[in-house]
């Protein structure tokens, strides 16, 4: 457990500093090939728990601490403790111990030993006390931004809170069951043969109640299913793609949603994503599910010049970056990564893609715009804006699902999303 704490202490302060989570670990996997699963697993849990309850643990920190703690890896390395003794299974005195054992690698470690001792053992005595004080505070309360929670307050007057604790759960495990090779009744009775129990949400949507490694699923490897949010899973299906029709996937990366919409139609499909890296796992997807008829492109989507033939499209899904808001419960390093000021470069960067999209879909064609945030500015007021520049363009109601005004707010059972279709008139 030393070598996991030290790790996750290490994991986490580079994000605090401004790395991406996910870009952190992999680096530590690439370069320390010889850890067990086992470890693996533990240095990752540490590391997302951390991040996921980051501003209530923060809070308790700084309640238990004299003065500020200046030394980093030494505070994440509290941090880290105290995610344990908080959430973990693992019983306290492991955790203390195997944190003052860890704070002797740390450099400048001198009094290390006595302060993480001290620190931990007076959040076992006065935890109850520790934790109501800590929730006094917004930030310790909801582990989110100031920001981002007064932001959700005024945009969601009644639903912020509900959002704000569906975005610190443990994300649940969905699968979409590939109905060109197997229909959803029967590989759900599959999954009950083989100990996985799985209710079905909406569509070719199956959740799992408990989470499994992806080889465990039968038929992972013949491509029969995917594991895709179910909030996800609507883009195919609201795009209403029908057969020999022309469909672009604008920022297709990794590939999920073009291929739900090879499964539910014979569409000529163009898989556009301007990252090298990116476009390989669009590839391997569609090649474990066996699908054809697409194209897939590395391209701009503000710059058509180098990729387009010129031929307007049928349908055209514009998947555009965004703030990531509403997959925090996957990411939640995100919370701490993103600054508001930055939902205005998002939305600009939309609003580019979007003017240079609507110029490669034919008269009477539809685009379905979708983000995965919970931010107006991205989302609502960002087709608004479109509309009024855009004479031709007609807002559709949505089918399937009950949104509010096309946002879709993370819950127990999905990420959140907003989407928004488009008719050329």
């Amino acid at each position: 457990m030393i070598k996991t704490q030290r790790v996750a202490a290490a994991t986490v302060g580079k994000v605090l500093a401004g790395a991406s989570l996910t870009a952190v670990l992999q680096d530590y996997w690439r370069t320390h090939a010889d850890l067990s699963g086992q470890q693996r697993g533990a240095i990752q849990d540490l590391s997302y728990g951390v991040l996921r309850f980051y501003g209530q643990l923060d809070a308790l920190l700084a309640l238990l601490l004299n003065k500020p703690l200046w030394d980093q890896n030494l505070r994440c390395l509290l941090l880290v403790g105290l995610y344990q003794l908080g959430y973990s299974k693992t019983s306290v005195h492991a955790v203390v111990d195997n944190a003052v054992s860890a704070s002797l690698g740390l450099k400048g470690s001198k009094g290390a030993q006595g302060l993480v001792n001290a620190i931990l053992r007076n959040f076992i005595r006065q935890r109850a006390t520790l934790l109501e004080r800590a929730a006094e505070s917004e930030v310790g309360r909801y582990s989110h931004p100031q920001w981002w929670i007064d932001k959700l307050r005024t945009q969601y007057p009644q639903s912020y809170q509900a959002v704000l604790e569906a975005s610190n759960q443990h994300p649940p495990m969905t699968l979409r069951v590939n109905r060109r090779k197997v229909c959803v009744s029967e590989y759900r009775k599959w999954l009950n043969q083989n100990g996985m129990n799985a209710q079905l949400l909406w569509n070719d949507a199956l959740e799992l109640a408990c989470p499994v490694p992806v080889e465990k699923l039968p038929g992972f490897a013949e491509g029969l299913v995917s594991v895709q949010d179910a909030g996800a899973q609507l883009a195919a299906p609201l795009l209403d793609a029908q057969d020999g029709m022309r469909v672009l996937d604008a920022c297709a990366a990794p590939g999920g949603k073009s291929a739900h919409l090879l499964e539910l139609a014979d569409v000529e499909l163009t898989a556009l994503d301007n990252d090298t890296t990116r476009i390989i796992r669009i590839t391997q997807n569609f090649s474990r599910l066996d699908l054809r008829s697409h194209r897939v492109v590395q391209g701009n989507a503000v710059q058509p010049a180098g990729w387009w033939d010129g031929r307007q499209f049928d349908r055209i899904l514009a998947d555009v970056p965004c703030s990531a808001s509403g997959v925090v419960c996957r990411h939640p390093d995100i919370k701490w990564l993103r600054r508001e000021s930055d939902l205005s470069r998002f939305a600009a960067q939309q609003r580019e893609i979007l003017d240079a999209l609507w110029q490669m879909l034919t008269r009477d064609g539809k685009l379905l715009y979708v983000t995965c945030s919970v931010f107006a500015e991205e989302n609502k007021r960002q087709v608004e804006e479109f509309l009024r520049h855009h004479p031709d363009a007609r807002l559709l109601p949505l089918s399937l699902v009950e949104t509010i005004d096309g946002q879709l707010l993370p819950n127990s059972h999905h990420d959140g999303f907003f989407y928004a279709l488009l008719h050329k008139a």
